[in-house]
């Protein structure tokens, strides 16, 4: 999945160039897409790209750079408009279930799904904990990846296990974003792991999944025909589907949900993998300078030294601390925008994207 807007990495992220398709480091210059493409080229037979039909033209630069072999293996599919995760998935797996694969029978087929803005190292620790997941989706189950939580977290949301045996559990319930002290209880439990978002299924069982909790998500996709090869074109070497006849129509109708809301809290066949790969959730602002190096901001300091700054412009900063500047001067056509917040305020981005929104000003965006 690589749709979304990534508002709480704004004024950098943008529905022009969301934060899946920023640089995970100033210097390597990879994308958090490239990286969770290459995550799923690792284990995947195919891998199906779902994004903004506007973006398409980001996914297409960033894909073009693997082997010839790897473009071979990639379908991109353009959404006509953003409904969240759960038609998302609903149209991956509807597609999903027309062929492709000459490996596997429709009952044996079954689908990972990954979003495009983590970072997960190592990949052979994260490719062991993908085949966990897909054992379990052929003995019927929704898999969902628990992260081990680190610290009290209120931006995740939380998975409660009901057995100890480990490293497959099964998943006693699901729970929204905690307050401090409830997210601190969880974590002192051996039995709350954070939810990555990240899921694995059958993709049958997951067809039936959504005819049973969500038809009104998945009927839509259901009545789409196969699409015929004059319904792909190719660009850099990579194949996206520009003329599937009726998509525009059944994101129209199909309803916005998360995955999460429409299918995981309902689902009763579901387990969970502990993962023991290193996760970061790349989230907000916060997170984001944890691993990014800005080395390419041009700053400079005097008595400042525990500030973050990603600008495209000289930045002088003098007598200040702890504080995140993130400037884009508009020097290439969009507008220009600034942000400064304090660190450990970050979550507030958010808030800031609803203002502009609420202020008429959505080109900021």
């Amino acid at each position: 999945m690589a749709g979304g807007s990534g508002t709480r990495l704004w004024p950098a992220s943008s529905s022009r160039l969301p934060k899946q398709f920023l640089s995970a480091s100033a210097s390597a210059k990879k994308s958090f897409f490239s990286m969770a493409l290459e995550r799923a080229l690792l284990i995947g037979e195919r891998v199906i790209v779902i994004s903004g039909k506007s973006h398409v033209p980001h996914v297409v630069r960033d894909a073009s750079a693997f082997s010839p072999a790897d473009k071979k293996r990639i379908i991109v599919i353009g959404e006509p408009s953003a409904k969240n995760t759960a038609p998302a998935a609903a149209c991956a797996a509807a597609f999903s279930l027309f062929g492709g694969s000459k490996s596997s029978t429709k009952k044996e087929k079954t689908m990972l799904v990954l979003t495009s803005d983590h970072i997960i190292k190592p990949l052979n620790v994260f490719k062991s904990d993908a085949l966990l997941a897909k054992k379990a989706a052929l003995d019927g189950q929704l898999v969902v990846f628990g992260i081990p939580p680190a610290r009290p977290e209120t931006g995740y949301g939380y998975i409660e296990t009901s057995d100890g045996k480990g490293p497959v559990f099964k998943v006693a319930a699901f729970h929204e974003k905690p307050d401090l002290e409830t997210a601190k209880k969880y974590g002192a439990s051996s039995k709350f792991f954070w939810n990555s978002g990240m899921f694995a299924f059958g993709a049958e069982f997951i067809k039936e999944q959504f005819n049973k909790h969500a038809p009104d998500v998945y009927e839509p996709f259901d009545k789409l025909k196969e699409p015929k090869k004059a319904d792909y074109s190719t660009s850099k070497g990579i194949k996206v589907l520009t003329g599937w006849k009726g998509l525009a129509s059944a994101y129209n109708k199909t309803k916005s949900i998360s995955f999460d809301y429409a299918i995981a809290e309902k689902c009763t066949e579901t387990s969970m993998v502990r993962t023991s790969f290193d996760w970061i959730d790349i989230g907000n602002w916060e997170e984001y300078i944890k691993i990014y190096d800005n080395t390419a901001s041009e700053v400079f300091r005097a008595d400042s030294n525990t500030c973050f700054v990603d600008s495209d412009i000289p930045v002088a900063l003098a007598g200040v601390d702890d504080l995140i500047v993130v400037i884009r001067s508009g020097k290439d056509g969009s507008p220009a925008s600034a942000l400064i917040t304090r660190k450990g305020q970050t979550q507030k981005v958010r808030d800031i994207t609803d203002n502009i929104k609420a202020a008429g000003r959505g080109e900021l965006l």
